[in-house]
């Protein structure tokens, strides 16, 4: 048998200006049927997952991905299918079923009102092949080993090493009967190294991540020696570390991914989508104070190869720098099209979705606490006695903003300093409660990738602080 050397079917079949010819019939027929608006979303994906324990690979997960999400309004409401089937009769019956949730039906002697699309919006143009500049399968193996064979090096009592990389690449194309028409390429690449250590009745684990976007030659870049050090320093401090003490006070977070938090417990609440279902408690707050005045928060989708930066939209709009807080109050909400619809707000260049599967919905880009004038030595000694959290991990978060959080890596603060280590412990609040009691931030801003779960899939996102200073809250321990 001869291998064939052609490269996969996707990357031959961009979206092109001939697209054209095959949306404008369609979103005319779509507005000929009584539909506001007609927007379709065409994607082509490209994925390679690596999994790596200890010194070989154990898995190798490729994906390609192919399809249309088309959706409809009837004023505030909304109709939408996905399909893989991108011929012209595909799309026609996605957009007749789509067209039938509101109670529509495709009409031929109907009046569009549809003067078809304007010119292309082409942010791709500008990106060239960056899916043939990322690293090779085997240069990608390559690195990700050397990440756990660091780990031994520079780890003791180990007992499993693991890493893992990732990426995503996307080609999208979004037509609306509003004269949106823009095409994008994206780059999302990730890696993460994870230790769990053991001794005797003692165990830790810690686990680091780092992505960007954009950036075809990053895992090449990847510092693996400084990545590992930390992971394994990080891991021998909390190996013997003794058990928190169940309380409240003061807490000192940690800048970059501390700022998940605010991400998940207050962020999520400043989304239209949590407006339209009446779950924030802030959807009547625009220019009143929801937090210490010493809190300033940002949503964008501008900062150079973060992970949640972006070119557009899904909706096919130029993202935005937000200020959500403003020195403690609430200035905006982030918004798509059904949310400036259905509840006023402006849209913010915040429709994301994870694939051409889910309808858009208002989500977070790059979304972090403003720098403060402080140092991170201030804030740790303006506490007597509370906990510094270095490092956070996984957690829950109630639809109206109670969370909790494990705290991964932590230390007691005593007199102003840092003390002894301690494990177990979990932050435990509500963001209308907390929010105000966020007194100081320092000024070494950081921002840090991860992923974000919600209405319209899992997205590519950062999470970001400088070292903040939590007056009171609740720490649940031993």
């Amino acid at each position: 048998m001869v291998a064939s050397t052609a490269r996969p079917l996707l990357a031959l079949e961009g979206f092109d200006l001939s697209w054209r010819q095959r949306l404008e019939p369609l979103l005319a027929a779509g507005r000929a049927a009584g539909a506001s608006l007609v927007e379709v979303f065409l994607e082509s994906t490209d994925h390679i997952g690596l999994l790596a324990e200890q010194d070989r690979i154990t898995s190798v997960s490729p994906a390609f991905g192919r399809g249309a999400g088309v959706r409809v309004f009837r004023g505030e409401r909304d109709g939408f299918v996905s399909t893989n089937d991108l011929s012209e009769r595909g799309l026609m019956v996605a957009l007749e079923q789509a067209l039938g949730m509101l109670g529509l039906t495709v009409n031929s002697n109907g009046i569009s009102g549809f003067d078809g699309l304007p010119d292309l919006r082409d942010y791709a143009l500008a990106k060239g092949d960056w899916l043939g500049a990322c690293p090779t399968l085997a240069e990608s193996t390559d690195r990700l080993l050397e990440g756990t064979a660091l780990l031994e090096q520079h780890g003791q009592h180990l007992q499993a090493r693991r890493g893992s990389y990732a990426r995503d690449w996307q080609e999208v194309m979004v037509a609306a009967s509003d004269g949106t028409f823009a095409r994008d390429i994206r780059l999302h690449q990730s890696v993460g190294l994870t230790a769990l250590a053991a001794d005797g009745e003692h165990r830790a684990s810690q686990g680091r991540r780092y992505g960007s976007t954009d950036r075809p030659d990053d895992l090449r870049q990847w510092d693996a020696q400084t990545a590992a050090v930390d992971l394994c320093a990080s891991t021998q401090a909390m190996l013997h570390a003794e058990y928190v003490e169940a309380g409240t006070y003061p807490v000192v977070l940690a800048n970059r991914f501390g700022g998940v938090i605010f991400h998940e417990a207050c962020g999520h609440l400043l989304e239209t989508t949590q407006v339209e279902r009446g779950t924030t408690p802030f959807a009547d707050r625009i220019d009143a104070p929801i937090a210490h005045s010493a809190v300033t928060a940002i949503d964008e989708g501008l900062s150079d190869g973060a992970f949640g930066s972006l070119s557009m939209d899904d909706e096919g709009m130029v993202p935005q720098r937000t200020v959500l807080i403003e020195n403690g109050v609430l200035k905006r909400f982030l918004s798509d099209r059904a949310g400036e619809l259905r509840t006023g707000h402006p849209r913010t260049g915040s429709g994301r979705r994870q694939s051409h599967a889910f309808a858009a919905a208002s989500r977070m880009r790059n979304t972090y606490i403003a720098a403060g004038p402080h140092t991170p030595e201030q804030l740790i000694e303006s506490v007597d006695r509370g906990l510094y959290c270095k490092s956070m991990g996984g957690g829950s978060v109630g639809p109206t903003g109670q969370f909790n959080f494990a705290v991964e890596e932590g230390y007691l603060i005593e007199n102003g300093r840092l003390g002894k280590p301690v494990k177990g412990a979990t932050l435990i609040g509500e963001a209308k409660e907390v929010m105000p009691r966020l007194s100081m931030c320092a000024n070494d801003l950081e921002l840090a990738a991860g992923f974000c779960g919600s209405v319209s899939g899992s997205i590519f996102v950062t999470v970001g602080q400088p070292h903040i200073k939590v007056d009171a809250i609740t720490v649940g321990g031993r």
